[in-house]
Order: structure tokens, then C-alpha cells, then sequence
């Protein structure tokens, strides 16, 4: 029994189906939404799983049933005479390690913490200038990753600060102002971003596949505009988008790009991935539809990794057939797009095996969210994007020790990197 029929036992046994007049409407596991299944016939579905169709997005990519088919199925065979459903209660189980699961989460925040001061101890910012001295850099960001991992306010979070200069891993401790105004400081931007890629290079030698996607984080801030077609004001809350790539295996970020709400996706890919390639081997990348580009599948091919990236229904498909006698005759003919495109239309199970990892980018936004939240304290803009990159630095961090346990990881030291900015 494979994923989408556990899935569908699990639909079958604790949601309602329901039958209308010419579908069956089984509700979506998210809890947002419904799907119908329908046949052609709009009659007897016993034995029909062939013939049926449903509105889900997988069917659409696979054409083959998907777990809200056979949900159906599993629900008219139970069926009794006079239209009752009988349901058995079905617990579905996933593997898991919980002896290092449990390790890691124990003693997460202390190894988080002087994994987090050996990090920031790269970071120097030479002081210039008249006035008083600027406080240390490695300091300012240790603070301002480690608040954010607390989830405290900045003033509650000072006790914290005491501490932590007390047990030796910063040499300063800052007021809580101080903390505040380098949150919002424009020039910490570029080196919480350069601290999430060195967070990422401990995992280099175990992260080979890749997912892209993006997300948004709540703010404080509504924008009011006025709608010409209704005739009427309104209202929406802002977000912050994050861009992120990630391995599969670790759930660990290794690029970010971070732009407002209305920050399209696809032209975040290629930033993102060549700065994962300048640390990792990448043998394939993963994203949906939003992604797909000839630029950004050729992008892909030129590092000699293959890109999953399902093609839209309004794709031409003629130009799959050239590609079968390019790849034969003529391999270096075909581009990346139609080597791609004849991969999805003729193979598409295995194209769909590999696509799927993409399914860890949106578990890695909910590692993040789940344990750091998803709205953010920041008002000023620069502010609510470094804030965002301290929650990756923090999550990545997080997988360090995760990895520790699981994949007997030694505990990672960050040398001198010139890479980050002074």
C-alpha cells in the first residue's frame, strides 16, 4: 500500500463524502476547499477507478487516480444498500527515530547557543568615525538571532543578554536599544544573509537535491487602496515574502532572497540557486509551476543537475516529440526546456517521483513558522526582512543539531570566512 492509498483510507474513514447527482464531493485534507469526482457515465462507480476523474491538482499532473479517487472507491464498496457509509477509524504512522528526535529537542538550546557564538565570531566591524565606538558586530548578531529564537520581547529578552556574556559567548552586553536599532540597520541585511549560507555549508557533504518556494510573513502594517470596479475602499494587511532554497534531506536553507508582498517568484530561481551552487553539488532542483521557465530549467542544466519543474496547461506539448530524436541522435541539441518536456509527457510517474521532493520547501516553512511564528514584531521594513533572516539563521541551525543526532554530524566549527561582509 503506497502514500496516496494510506491517505485515502485516512479521507475515507474520517471525512464525509458526499453524493450529489453527478459527483461524489470529497473535502480536502487541508481543510480548505473540496474536490468532485466524476465519470463519464455519472452512474455505477463500482469497479470504475479507471474511469474516473477528479478537480485536484494532482490528477491534473498525473492523470492517474489520486487519494480522493480511491477514497471514493473505498467508500462505495462499503456502501451499504440503504445509502449508509460505514467508516473504520485509520491511524496513519510515519517512520521517525524518536531516541535522536528526542536528543536533539532536549538539548537543542545547548548546543544552539555556543553553535550561534562560534558562527557570529566571524563577523568584525572596524570602527571609523567620531563618536563613541561601535558596539561589536559578532555580538549585535548573536543577539538579535538568539532573541529572535527565544520569541521574547527585546526588553524580557535582556536577561538573556546578561547571560550570555557571563557563560562567555559574547563580550558585551548591549542594551536593549541597541539590540533594536541593529535590527532595523540597513547594512546587517548583507551579513544575516551571508550568515545563512555559512549556517547551510556544514550539510554540504549530505545535501545533493533541492526544493525552491517562497512564503510570507505577517506584519503589523495594512495598505488601504481605493477598487474602481466595485467602487469601494479597501483594506489588506502587509506581508514580508521569503524566497528560499532548501535541501531535501535536512530541511536546511542555503540561499534567500527577500523582496515585499507582490515580489514575483520566478525571478527569484536563479539568484537562489547560484548561491547554492557556489557551496553545494547539485545533482537536481525541484519547483512548481510558478518556476517554470525555459531561463530557469536552462539555468539548471548548465550546472549538470536536472530540474523537476512541471510544466503548465498551456504548455506545447509538440514540442516533446523533436526532443525523443534529439536526446538519440543529437543529444546537444535539445534544450533544457524540451529534454524536460518529453521527460513529463513520456515519463511522467518517475518525472512526478522526483517532483515531489518539492514537498519539503513547504515542510521546512512550516518548521520555521511553527517554532519561530509568523508574524513579525518589526515595523520598519528593513527591520521585518531582518528579522526574517534571523528566523532562517535560527532554523538552520536547528538542523545542525537535529543532524548531530541523526546523522552523527560532529559538532560543526565555522572558521574565518571571507565571504561575509566586514
Amino acid at each position: 500500500m503506497d502514500a496516496r492509498e494510506l491517505k485515502a483510507l485516512q479521507i475515507a474513514a474520517t471525512s464525509q463524502i458526499k453524493r450529489r447527482q453527478h459527483a461524489w464531493v470529497v473535502p480536502s485534507q487541508s481543510g480548505q476547499g473540496e474536490y468532485q469526482v466524476t465519470h463519464p457515465t455519472l452512474g455505477h462507480l463500482e469497479g470504475a477507478l479507471h474511469g474516473l476523474t477528479c478537480t485536484c491538482p494532482d490528477f491534473e499532473e498525473r492523470q492517474l487516480p489520486c487519494k480522493h479517487i480511491i477514497a471514493v472507491e473505498y467508500v462505495v464498496k462499503r456502501e451499504h444498500p440503504d445509502g449508509t457509509v460505514v467508516t473504520e477509524t485509520v491511524r496513519v504512522t510515519y517512520g521517525q527515530t524518536w531516541a535522536a528526535y528526542n536528543a536533539a529537542q532536549c538539548e537543542e538550546k545547548e548546543r544552539f547557543m555556543p553553535i550561534l557564538a562560534d558562527l557570529c565570531a566571524n563577523l568584525s566591524r572596524p570602527y571609523s568615525g567620531k563618536g563613541r565606538p561601535a558596539l561589536p558586530l559578532s555580538d549585535m548578531a548573536f543577539a538579535c538571532v538568539s532573541r529572535v529564537y527565544s520569541g521574547l520581547s527585546a526588553r524580557r529578552f535582556d536577561t538573556d543578554v546578561r547571560e550570555s556574556k557571563e557563560r562567555g559567548l559574547t563580550d558585551s552586553d548591549p542594551h536593549f536599544n541597541s539590540v533594536l536599532r541593529y535590527l532595523r540597520d540597513p547594512a546587517m541585511t548583507p551579513v544575516l544573509e551571508s550568515l545563512v549560507t555559512l549556517s547551510a555549508l556544514p550539510l554540504k557533504a549530505v545535501e545533493t537535491d533541492f526544493a525552491v518556494d517562497s512564503t510570507g510573513f505577517t506584519t503589523c502594517r495594512f495598505v488601504r487602496w481605493y477598487d474602481h470596479k466595485w467602487g469601494k475602499e479597501r483594506t489588506k494587511r502587509e506581508w514580508v515574502k521569503l524566497h528560499a532554497m532548501t535541501g531535501v534531506r535536512t530541511n536546511v536553507v542555503t540561499a534567500v532572497e527577500m523582496t515585499d508582498w507582490r515580489g514575483a517568484d520566478s525571478l527569484q530561481f536563479r539568484p537562489l540557486l547560484a548561491t547554492t551552487a557556489e557551496s553545494f553539488s547539485i545533482r537536481e532542483v525541484s519547483a512548481d509551476k510558478a518556476y517554470s521557465s525555459k531561463r530557469n530549467l536552462q539555468a539548471v542544466d548548465d550546472l549538470g543537475a536536472t530540474p523537476f519543474v512541471p510544466f503548465r496547461a498551456n504548455s506545447n506539448t509538440g514540442e516533446a516529440y523533436p526532443a525523443i530524436h534529439a536526446d538519440v541522435l543529437m543529444p546537444e541539441m535539445a534544450s533544457a526546456w524540451t529534454k524536460m518536456l518529453a521527460y513529463f509527457v513520456y515519463q511522467r510517474e518517475t518525472f512526478l517521483t522526483h517532483y515531489h521532493k518539492r514537498s519539503n520547501v513547504e515542510t521546512t516553512f512550516s518548521m520555521i513558522k511553527r517554532k519561530f511564528g509568523d508574524s513579525l514584531r518589526s515595523k520598519s521594513d528593513t527591520g521585518q526582512i531582518n528579522e526574517v533572516l534571523c528566523k532562517v539563521i535560527a532554523h538552520n541551525l536547528c538542523c545542525l543539531v537535529a543532524a548531530i543526532h541523526e546523522l552523527g554530524l560532529e559538532t560543526p566549527t565555522f572558521g574565518k570566512c571571507s565571504a561575509l561582509p566586514a
